[in-house]
């Protein structure tokens, strides 16, 4: 698997990322879900330039364009809900894009022990398709790991896919590297070194599906 760090080189990418984190600033639900299309848009961007593309002849009122476009048919697959704004910012970028959707919850058996639950999955066919898989927080690597393997048993094995995980742990990025396969690349623009004895990213940003949406039961 190939990590991406886009929050290494200077961007405006990294002002939303810390605007996101800012605990004064994160309690404005709209200004969260609005950083969190625009970090989806900039990696969109920068995924684009990964894609196969040909020349194509583009007829206009005073003649014909040769115009490199992509070839690469996508899927874009999120895990609900933090998920939707990031979603939503990928698809601003890709508007043939076909989608999915995984609902995944962590679901606590003890008070630090817990495993991950899937309630609900609608995909498009994957075959020998490019699967953009995004979610805001990678912790611990489980969410995502089953999520894909869900979405390949319904939806068939994709020919490559990408990752878009704007926080990201040091933990997750190993644990993935051993459980996902070698036709994947992982675009992050943070990666945070701690995790709390709930898994919990350090300093990362708080519940990310709490701050787009509001508090849940």
């Amino acid at each position: 698997m190939k990590v991406i760090n886009l929050g290494e080189t200077d961007s405006v990418l990294n002002s939303f990322i810390a605007q996101m984190r800012d605990i004064k600033i994160q309690k404005d639900r709209l200004r969260f879900r609005t950083n969190l299309e625009r970090v989806g848009e900039i990696f969109g961007y920068e995924l684009s330039k990964t894609l196969k593309y040909s020349t194509k002849d583009v007829v206009t009122p005073l003649g014909i364009a040769k115009v490199p476009t992509s070839d690469t048919k996508i899927v874009v697959a999120t895990i609900l809900r933090a998920g939707i704004p990031l979603h939503k910012g990928i698809m601003n970028f890709f508007d043939d894009a076909e989608t999915a959707f995984v609902a995944a919850y962590r679901k606590y058996d003890k008070e630090d022990d817990f495993h991950i639950n899937i309630e609900y999955c609608a995909s498009a066919d994957l075959s020998g398709k490019t699967l953009v898989l995004a979610d805001t927080m990678l912790a611990t690597g489980a969410s995502i790991e089953i999520a894909f393997d869900k979405l390949c048993e319904f939806g068939g094995t994709p020919e490559y896919t990408h990752l878009i995980c704007p926080i990201s742990s040091v933990y997750a990025l190993e644990y993935l590297q051993k459980h996902l396969p070698a036709e994947t690349t992982l675009w992050t623009a943070a990666v945070d070194e701690e995790l709390t004895s709930h898994s919990y990213i350090v300093p990362g940003l708080g519940d990310a599906g709490d701050l787009a949406y509001g508090a849940k039961l």
